[in-house]
């Protein structure tokens, strides 16, 4: 899909499926702890789509929050995919799949700290703190499930997207 500032049918269509595809594959994994493919989806579709990821992510969150609720949650979300999104922004010329799952990994690792954020300013350092040593465990998990997930479909995954998108050039 081309990077430019016009948004054709094309990639209008490409952008809803990049949501659904996001947000089915998060619910299909929901039952499972802090194992997620949200980061491997937009670290990916971020690589393709480019800025117009602009328009996936607050579309996402959107709809997490009308499913979910708009809770303290949420507000983590508005700043966690978007950072994700902009560090795959900036590492998205590199090819090596070490490099990916390493970032995935990390981030799913960092997760818990991102998202004790808020609670500083509910509760001061010490809440946001104690909620994120006691989300260890499932940032360890989550870190772990995003380095193997990037790990196993990276190339697959980019193969048949750079395919398509040639595809959709012509």
């Amino acid at each position: 899909m081309k990077d430019n500032k016009k948004l054709t049918t094309r990639d209008i269509a490409f952008i809803g499926m990049a949501i659904a595809v996001i947000e089915v594959c998060k619910v299909a994994l929901q039952g499972i702890p802090n194992v997620e493919t949200t980061t491997f989806w937009i670290m990916m579709f971020t690589i393709i789509l480019g800025r117009k990821m602009l328009f996936v992510i607050p579309a996402f969150i959107a709809i997490e929050g009308c499913i979910y609720g708009f809770g303290l949650w949420w507000v983590m979300y508005l700043y966690a995919w978007p950072l994700l999104a902009g560090i795959a922004w900036i590492i998205r010329k590199n090819d090596s799949v070490l490099t990916y799952s390493i970032v995935s990994g990390l981030f799913g690792l960092c997760f818990g700290a991102l998202c004790s954020i808020p609670y500083f300013f509910i509760g001061g350092f010490a809440m946001m703190f104690n909620w994120w040593i006691a989300g260890i465990p499932f940032d360890l998990m989550h870190g772990a499930g995003n380095f193997v997930i990037m790990l196993l479909l990276y190339k697959p995954v980019r193969k048949v997207m750079l395919s398509v998108d040639k595809i959709n050039k012509n």
